[in-house]
């Protein structure tokens, strides 16, 4: 944490680096923003170094088309074409231990801008369904919270709408590693 909050890495708890942290947190809605740099502060970190790395970034296998990648390691989604990001990483909040996300090849099937799950009443904005009941969607929940999603890859409502205009029936997704932490 210290390194990539650009402090002296000497692996000691100041007031300094708490403050430092608790201003992280502040900035990308993470609570509790107490300033301790727990397993939220940690994805957000990740996040932050996936979009750092670009095009390098890497985990998702490279295809001819577009393909949707969900790396449930890091708890991040981004977007490639023929192996070129075209949706940087955002963060993602897949399925808890009790509800995994399937992990895998799966492709679009159905897309519903104002989709509202019956099953566990609530709304599922800018849905895209890759694999039975699991989407692809906007949560108005914070991003940071736990427990996971029922399954779904859920994602800021911004990122969602974003992700909603660049992505097409029949459009591949490909789900991999293991959420950790819960």
């Amino acid at each position: 944490m210290e390194e990539h909050l650009g402090l002296v890495v000497d692996g000691v708890q100041s007031a300094g680096d708490c403050a430092a942290i608790r201003e992280f947190q502040r900035e990308l809605g993470i609570l509790p923003d107490q300033g301790y740099a727990g397993l939220y502060t940690y994805r957000a970190v990740l996040w932050e170094r996936a979009v750092a790395d670009g095009d390098g970034i890497a985990g998702c296998p490279d295809t001819s088309g577009v393909v949707v990648c969900v790396d449930m390691n890091r708890q991040i989604l981004w977007v490639e074409n023929a192996g070129r990001i075209i949706f940087r990483p955002v963060p993602a909040r897949t399925g808890s231990p009790d509800f995994p996300t399937r992990t895998g090849w799966h492709t679009i099937f159905d897309r519903q801008k104002e989709f509202w799950s019956t099953l566990y009443e609530g709304p599922m904005p800018f849905a895209q369904f890759f694999d039975g009941g699991q989407a692809l969607h906007g949560s108005y929940r914070n991003i940071w919270e736990d427990p996971g999603s029922h399954g779904c890859v859920n994602l800021r409502y911004e990122d969602a709408k974003a992700l909603w205009s660049g992505l097409r029936l029949g459009d591949d997704v490909y789900v991999w590693g293991r959420r950790t932490g819960d």
